[in-house]
């Protein structure tokens, strides 16, 4: 059984800057983290490996600087990692994103289970994941909550939705999106640390997915950042002094003036 979870690093939230050309973010010089609900997906992968067997091997697209991503996950017990790092994969949107990520996977095969974080911190979009699977033609479950083998070749997942969750069952290949339910990433341990200082982790560029210039980066990406701006300050507060229960009866009044409905 061959799992392959997609990681990425992603800035610092505290750190957060916007070139002001390319209005992407700036990664250069900025603290880098795994992006937290990826951390999910890798205890997925290998809570599904310890489950069933076989192996995890976890992927990233970005800079040189990510190699540190894998080697984090590698330390939890992820077994081989690869990087996709590459000049023209700059600025690239989720699409062009994907189409890399699934170029990867194909050259990984044969794997049985694609599993992703529900989305990235730094986009917030959730489509990575789908598109993915949109590009490899294989069927995903999103925000999984458990996963399950069932009789050697079929998967088995609850996701979760507004009113509960469904139980969807499908075959394999099949790729995942997890969501926090599917159980708390576990700790490094020591073996794995001491291995993931030293295991070899394979570079791939545009050329060896057999990318061509205009499917990666910005010239890949259908969707652009035509303006970046912070929201204009509010020069109406007001603030409400006193009491927590004068607050609420001041508050109540300053609605029904406004005539708000219900109220």
């Amino acid at each position: 059984m061959h799992v392959v979870v997609c990681i990425k690093q992603v800035p610092d939230s505290k750190n957060v800057r916007i070139d002001p050309e390319t209005n992407t973010l700036v990664r250069q010089g900025v603290e880098s983290i795994v992006n937290p609900h990826d951390w999910y997906a890798v205890e997925a992968a290998l809570k599904f490996r310890d489950a069933n067997g076989g192996k995890v091997t976890a992927i990233t697209m970005g800079p040189p600087q990510a190699e540190e991503a894998l080697r984090e996950v590698l330390a939890l017990g992820v077994d081989d990692a690869a990087l996709l790092t590459d000049r023209a994969f700059a600025g690239a949107d989720t699409w062009a994103t994907s189409l890399t990520l699934a170029r990867a996977v194909a050259k990984l095969a044969p794997v049985d289970l694609v599993i992703c974080g529900k989305q990235a911190i730094d986009g917030d979009t959730a489509q990575v994941g789908p598109e993915v699977a949109a590009h490899l033609d294989l069927p995903y479950v999103t925000y999984v909550r458990r996963l399950e083998l069932v009789n050697g070749s079929r998967l088995r997942a609850e996701r979760v939705t507004d009113l509960g969750y469904e139980v969807v069952e499908t075959g394999l290949p099949v790729l995942v999106t997890v969501v926090r339910e599917i159980g708390d990433p576990r700790m490094p341990g020591l073996k794995h640390k001491m291995r993931s200082r030293k295991q070899q982790i394979p570079v791939i560029n545009a050329a060896a997915l057999g990318l061509k210039p205009e499917e990666t980066g910005l010239q890949g990406s259908f969707t652009k950042v035509v303006r970046v701006f912070a929201p204009p300050p509010r020069s109406n507060r007001e603030m409400l002094n006193g009491a927590v229960e004068n607050q609420v009866d001041q508050l109540v009044k300053r609605l029904r003036e406004a005539r708000v409905p219900g109220l």
